[in-house]
């Protein structure tokens, strides 16, 4: 038996596929279906997990160089959730763009995980390095 953080037999599977360069989706619970990418889905209930509770699970065994999110995030949400999400993802580059842009991005995804996150536009794709 693998003693991880991750229990998900499914999440780990999709995580142990991503490799340099690759891209994984963390999408909240509103997040559109995507038929060719292959979707984990580990929402419950609303906000249970959350993208953040995600992200923090994945940051010690995943290796990002990069982030996205849409821009719009900024404008929907609180200071202390744009902060919150800045702490989640300290020392991860992180580009901001428009929602549209962010959704081209998706199908280049090795996966997506849904949560069950409420937070508008909490979406962030993260780039192996």
């Amino acid at each position: 038996m693998l003693n991880t953080r991750i229990l998900n037999p499914q999440l780990l599977h999709l995580v142990a596929r991503v490799r340099h360069t690759n891209m994984l989706v963390i999408a909240d619970r509103g997040f559109p279906f995507w038929p060719a990418i292959e979707t984990v889905d580990v929402s419950v209930m609303n906000d249970v997990p959350t993208v953040l509770q995600v992200l923090a699970a994945l940051r010690p065994d995943f290796q990002a160089v990069q982030a996205y999110m849409a821009r719009e995030f900024l404008e929907h949400n609180t200071q202390t959730t744009r902060q919150a999400f800045a702490a989640a993802l300290a020392g991860i580059p992180v580009t901001h763009e428009p929602h549209i842009d962010f959704k081209k991005r998706v199908q280049h995804a090795i996966g997506l995980i849904r949560t069950g996150d409420t937070i508008q536009y909490a979406n962030t794709i993260l780039v192996s390095g």
